[in-house]
């Protein structure tokens, strides 16, 4: 546990069709955070939710009206537009996020808190044993390691959704994806911006209601369109100007 209050922190949740879980996640939160930092803000953002999922977070509007924010799209954006909006309207030194769906513990933030020091801004979390079907563990291992190498990483886990970043250093970047390749984005351009990187083990939990979007075909397919994209501009154009940059 962290023996001094941070200055700031703001904790966001991308929320799709989760109103079972998200609840419990926002009072998770508050419960938290007054220990952690002396100012603090919790944010939920719905990226269209078709379940009960906006009335919910209308309701902690009502029972959180100074710390809570909630944030409405009328359409689904995807994983990586509910974290570009989420990373925008947090307005604190440090911003955590994790999932709504209840895979996490946000409990489990002083885990993350405590080894941000002076000389580190970016800390990602690694999952001790994922809580999956086994299919998903195999598909999600695989994909660890070869997003790790094609983009030469410098993070174990870049699909655990459970990170604690420095504000300035979320300024320095910019984020362009829409889907889960986002996650790979965040990493790589804070990597190229100087983060200097930490990693913890985090516990990763059976998803008690509804359903992932990742195995869906049309969200693969963007996703992967997506990593594409995202490989050669980072890894091979970039890579291009600055040897011929070199060479002038």
């Amino acid at each position: 546990m962290a023996k001094k209050k941070s200055p700031s922190i703001s904790v966001f949740f991308p929320c799709y069709n989760d109103e079972r879980s998200i609840g419990k996640l926002i009072d998770d939160a508050h419960g938290l955070l007054p220990t952690l930092a002396k100012k603090f803000e919790v944010i939920v953002v719905d990226d269209g939710s078709h379940d009960g999922s906006p009335k919910v977070l209308r309701e902690y509007k009502k029972k959180y009206p100074k710390t809570f924010r909630p944030i409405f799209h009328a359409k689904n954006k995807g994983y990586g537009g509910a974290l570009k909006d989420g990373f925008k309207n947090s307005r604190y030194d440090l911003v955590f996020y994790t999932d709504g769906d209840g895979q996490y513990d946000v409990t489990e933030l002083p885990l993350l808190y405590s080894l941000m020091t002076k000389d580190v801004n970016f800390i990602n979390g690694i999952k001790m044993e994922r809580q999956d079907f086994a299919y998903r563990v195999i598909v999600g291992n695989f994909y660890a390691l070869c997003m790790r190498w094609a983009f030469m990483l410098p993070v174990y886990d870049v699909d655990c959704d459970f990170r604690l970043v420095r504000k300035s250093l979320l300024s320095k970047i910019s984020l362009k994806g829409n889907s889960g390749s986002i996650c790979i984005e965040l990493v790589k351009k804070s990597q190229k911006a100087g983060a200097r990187f930490r990693q913890v083990s985090v516990h990763h939990y059976p998803r008690q209601f509804g359903n992932s979007q990742f195995f869906n075909p049309e969200h693969l397919f963007k996703t992967f369109s997506e990593i594409i994209h995202l490989w050669w501009k980072l890894m091979v154009e970039e890579r291009t100007s600055q040897n011929k940059n070199g060479k002038n």
